[in-house]
């Protein structure tokens, strides 16, 4: 459909204590197939929050042109999160200026998240 990059930020789920990742990686799984049927590229970016997730971040967003950068709702909906929330959206708009911001609902709804903006 379009030759455009999208780059999904979120959470690791296996580096999360306390939660079950095998559905969130499944979620992830049949978020992942649904750009490929779209015929859409996509990088994930999946952080740990006891590593350096900025500078993975930083990483992910310096290593190809993104068109549109989709931030996952771990980072932005849960309230202890809301400062590294902040820090993504700037790094976003530091790094890939020219790159649309978009949230999801799942991690599923990642490419139509996307789709939004590279219509």
């Amino acid at each position: 459909m379009t030759t455009a990059r999208v780059l999904v930020i979120g959470l690791d789920p296996t580096k999360l204590e306390g939660w079950d990742p095998e559905p969130v990686q499944a979620a992830l799984a049949r978020g992942r197939a649904r750009f490929t049927d779209l015929g859409i590229t996509a990088d994930w970016c999946l952080v740990a929050l006891d590593d350096d997730p900025e500078g993975e971040i930083v990483a992910a967003l310096t290593r190809e042109e993104h068109a549109c950068v989709v931030i996952g709702g771990g980072i932005r909906t849960h309230e202890p999160l809301l400062p590294l929330f902040e820090k993504v959206v700037n790094l976003v708009r530091q790094h890939a200026p020219g790159a649309a911001i978009a949230f999801n609902t799942s991690p599923e709804e990642c490419a139509d998240a996307a789709l939004r903006w590279l219509r």
